[in-house]
């Protein structure tokens, strides 16, 4: 009888494995969840990029009305293919658009944002990445959307597309202005 079970449980492992791994096939694998969604922003505050012309901000600067937080790099290959999308989330969502500039040297965010403009309304230097840490960022770009109680409402990875803006992001703000 033992001959049998140890012959049969390899087997029966296999067999939830591959059920556990066909019952997750259709999960978007560039999704990630974050634990911040539905929660406070967290406690924070980071000075301006110098150069760029715009105030750093705080967590206290998110609240009031709805806000998204793009986190970028100079250095970011995809945060330079999102950024023109960013300018054209600001317009068509009407929200107020605050970048947090991760692990980044100021005249190079300085000369980024030069030659591609700046859609931002305040920008942050992270320069630490701690704050990055504190908001769950896994690398750059990452986009938020803050509702107007500060509170965290949809998480983006990556950069955002045509097709993500569309049918992803603009519907999360439009979601949180209206909740």
């Amino acid at each position: 009888m033992t001959r049998i079970a140890l012959v049969l449980l390899p087997l029966v492992l296999l067999a939830a494995l591959l059920a556990v791994f066909a019952l997750n096939m259709d999960r978007d694998p560039s999704l990630v969840r974050s634990v911040l969604i539905d929660k406070p922003a967290p406690q924070f505050s980071l000075a301006a990029v110098p150069g760029t012309g715009v105030e750093g901000f705080d967590t206290a600067a998110l609240e009031g009305e709805v806000t998204v937080v793009n986190i970028f790099a100079s250095w970011c290959i995809p945060c330079r293919d999102e950024h023109p999308l960013l300018e054209v989330l600001k317009q068509r969502a009407g929200v107020r658009l605050y970048g947090i500039n991760q692990r980044d040297a100021a005249e190079n965010a300085v000369g980024f944002l030069g030659e591609l403009g700046n859609p931002y309304d305040r920008i942050g230097a992270d320069s630490d990445n701690r704050v990055s840490i504190d908001w769950g960022v896994y690398g750059v770009p990452e986009t938020f959307v803050v509702n107007a109680r500060g509170v965290i409402t949809y998480k983006h990875v990556g950069p955002i597309t045509p097709q993500s803006l569309e049918k992803e992001v603009l519907p999360a703000v439009e979601k949180a202005k209206a909740g």
